[in-house]
């Protein structure tokens, strides 16, 4: 198997007994999780989503659909589905990894497990409105979530490298309507930072309504990307989700 556009591989692990697929956050991307690749690798597989629209797919527009991102992701991952895959997403990347979870299930090929992290349920739709922001409260607002000085931002040539594909992503996500699916099959396990502005862990333990196969819960201490100070927690818990699917 080769990588294709949309699919990073940073630690290869053939031999190992199980892929973990990560799926990042709007206006993130595949790098993001090169240190829990090398944290989980050699014993996981592990695979990272590139969104169009950055890095090095800057020059590609980047979609602005969930359902458009859902569907490319899925046939990129088909070929990888020879060993018990986890679909992993953080925020917008878990909306993607439920649709994702969903359209492989559709085809008989269902991820062993869904892991969630820092967003709500479908069921708990909110009313975000960051892609209709000015470009400067746009940052702004993100620098809130990320913790991130605003003063880097402020950069004219970060900026424009950033912008387009943080609105284009906010928009797929924020314009996406769920209709009326069937649960996954797959176990959906869920995390959230307890300290999150936007995302409640309520909203985050209401995802057991969309799983008939089983559903947990874990609150760590941090915000919206409490996953990167909590890296050694997050692993631990992967590491554990993945032995239950195998």
């Amino acid at each position: 198997m080769t990588e294709d556009r949309w699919i990073r591989r940073y630690h290869p692990a053939d031999d190992a007994p199980a892929r973990l697929v990560f799926l990042p956050h709007a206006g993130g991307s595949a790098s993001f999780f090169h240190p829990f690749s090398k944290a989980l690798s050699p014993d996981v597989d592990v695979l990272a989503v590139q969104y169009p629209g950055r890095q090095d797919r800057f020059g590609e527009p980047a979609l602005t659909r969930v359902p458009d991102l859902a569907d490319a992701i899925t046939q990129a991952v088909l070929p990888w589905l020879d060993v018990p895959v986890v679909l992993f997403g953080h925020s917008m990347g878990a909306t993607l990894a439920y649709e994702v979870g969903l359209r492989l299930e559709a085809r008989g090929s269902g991820p062993h497990a869904v892991v969630v992290s820092a967003r709500r349920a479908p069921s708990r739709p909110g009313d975000d409105t960051k892609h209709l922001l000015d470009d400067n409260a746009l940052l702004a607002e993100v620098a809130n979530l990320s913790g991130t000085d605003p003063r880097v931002l402020a950069d004219e040539e970060l900026r424009a490298l950033v912008l387009p594909a943080l609105r284009a992503d906010c928009t797929a996500v924020e314009t996406h309507t769920h209709p009326d699916t069937p649960p996954l099959a797959a176990p959906i396990h869920a995390h959230a930072g307890a300290d999150d502005p936007r995302v409640t862990p309520e909203d985050v333990r209401a995802w057991a309504a969309h799983t008939t196969g089983g559903f947990d819960f874990t609150a760590h201490p941090g915000g919206h990307l409490y996953l990167t100070e909590r890296l050694p927690d997050v692993v631990a818990a992967l590491r554990k989700t993945l032995v239950i699917t195998q």
